[in-house]
């Protein structure tokens, strides 16, 4: 059974981040984040996985490349989170398990793309 992995209330959830990357099936060509995820060790994971990360610093610290065409699309998954968290049992998760709440996942997906 596959259950995921619910943190707390956290200012962060980058503790979770390098698992997760490192449970992909493949190597990613950019990892997107925002200013949360900004730390050198996790940049580091990121360039011994063989992508490139692309997550701009936070305000305190030294200014990093980080390409702005590639940050920029980034808006297109917050916009898509947006509107899939219009469905109630996508923004409550009422499901118990992971596959559950991934069939709601998809049909929320499938019907936003019909729209």
């Amino acid at each position: 059974r596959h259950l995921p992995h619910r943190s707390g209330a956290r200012p962060t959830n980058s503790p979770y981040a390098i698992p997760l990357l490192d449970r992909l099936p493949g190597v990613p060509k950019w990892v997107v984040g925002d200013r949360g995820y900004s730390s050198h060790g996790f940049r580091e994971h990121i360039w011994t996985t063989g992508a490139r990360p692309a997550i701009p610093t936070k305000r305190n610290e030294e200014q990093l490349a980080c390409p702005d065409w590639v940050y920029n699309n980034r808006n297109i998954v917050e916009r898509l989170w947006a509107r899939l968290k219009e469905w109630r049992a996508v923004a409550t998760r009422y499901e118990k398990t992971a596959v559950s709440f991934a069939g709601v996942l998809c049909l929320a997906a499938t019907l936003d793309w019909l729209k």
